[in-house]
């Protein structure tokens, strides 16, 4: 079953002694300069389309985990950024209120929701496994792009609004977030948070390899105001992989212009 309200679109799916929770909310482009009571609009419904799931979980008394797709927007997002990031930390919410960055309300709720989520599988003895994707790549069923995916293109659109994003960043691929969703449903040992990201990378790294992959697109791979000894801040999946899990698009055998690639592609099929 699936719902939407108020930009916030929630999603469960329930059988005996399963269920998988989606929850997402992505800010309108004038997200800077609405009102409070817009902005509260947008963050309500997000915590409580996901407490609802979790209520209707606790009714069907069937429910044996529930895996909640948060985001590594609930752990990266510091005022004085740590030298790498883990499952202990959390996204500084007053931070992002009062510095109001880009996709800031995105954040806010993102964080607000999986610590609320985390609150009520405490209070109501729910086992609640969640999932840190980093920016999610690679082919989409979506009419429309999907944030991450314009994220991809942005050397190729020349959108510079998503330069500083990719200064410093971390991406996976979709089919890796989907078999950790099964993975850790399945995994008798799976407990709390857990990362799920490949590759942490700068926007140099994805330039360079972007910039050989496709040269028919002259990407350019200087940037102006971006240092180029910037260095990747390391956002490792230790706890995943210390559990077992594999990645497919590993760092190993793909670089972080292949994940890209496999979202530009996806655009190139869409558009022939």
């Amino acid at each position: 079953m699936a719902g939407e309200e108020g930009g916030t679109t929630v999603g469960a799916l329930m059988m005996p002694f399963m269920a998988v929770l989606v929850s997402s909310m992505w800010p309108p482009p004038c997200h800077s300069i609405l009102s409070r009571n817009q902005r509260m609009s947008l963050f309500k419904p997000t915590v409580d389309g996901v407490l609802n799931v979790m209520r209707s979980c606790c009714k069907a008394k069937t429910v044996k985990r529930i895996i909640y797709t948060s985001t590594t927007g609930t752990i990266g997002i510091q005022q004085q950024p740590p030298t790498h990031y883990d499952e202990s930390v959390w996204t500084d919410v007053d931070f992002c209120r009062t510095t109001k960055m880009f996709a800031w309300m995105y954040f806010v709720a993102k964080t607000e929701a999986e610590k609320a989520a985390w609150k009520f599988a405490e209070e109501n003895g729910l086992d609640l496994v969640t999932i840190q994707p980093s920016s999610v790549i690679g082919p989409f069923i979506t009419p429309n792009r999907p944030p991450c995916t314009e994220n991809a293109l942005a050397l190729i659109t020349k959108n510079r609004a998503f330069y500083t994003m990719l200064a410093q960043s971390h991406a996976v691929n979709v089919d890796d977030v989907c078999n950790a969703h099964i993975y850790l449903f399945e995994h008798p040992q799976a407990a709390g948070r857990y990362i799920c990201s490949s590759h942490s990378f700068t926007i140099y790294d994805v330039a360079n390899s972007l910039s050989k992959k496709y040269p028919e697109y002259d990407i350019q791979t200087k940037f102006e105001g971006i240092d180029e000894s910037l260095k990747p801040i390391p956002c490792p999946s230790k706890k995943l992989l210390d559990l077992g899990f594999r990645f497919k698009f590993n760092p190993e055998e793909y670089d972080v212009g292949d994940l890209f690639a496999e979202a530009i592609e996806a655009c190139r099929e869409k558009r022939g």
